[in-house]
């Protein structure tokens, strides 16, 4: 397994524990609903494009090792 799909598999895991912890009505009364969703399809995006930028990131890497190695 990639290191790209670790790191993505693990802050999804990260998000979905701390969307459970931070859930409204428990401890947080003063979060509502459309705040709590927000936050979390806002890292949602965040983690999607971190793995875009990592994706790319190695396809350069290999590219430049590729030319490098010629």
């Amino acid at each position: 397994m990639k290191k790209v799909n670790i790191i993505s598999i693990a802050l999804l895991a990260y998000l979905i524990v701390m969307s459970v912890i931070g859930w409204p009505g428990g401890n947080n009364a003063n979060l509502t609903y459309a705040e709590y969703f927000c936050m979390i399809g806002a890292t949602l995006v965040i983690i999607v494009l971190l793995r875009f930028v990592q994706i790319k990131r190695l396809k350069t890497r290999e590219k430049w090792k590729d030319k490098n190695n010629e």
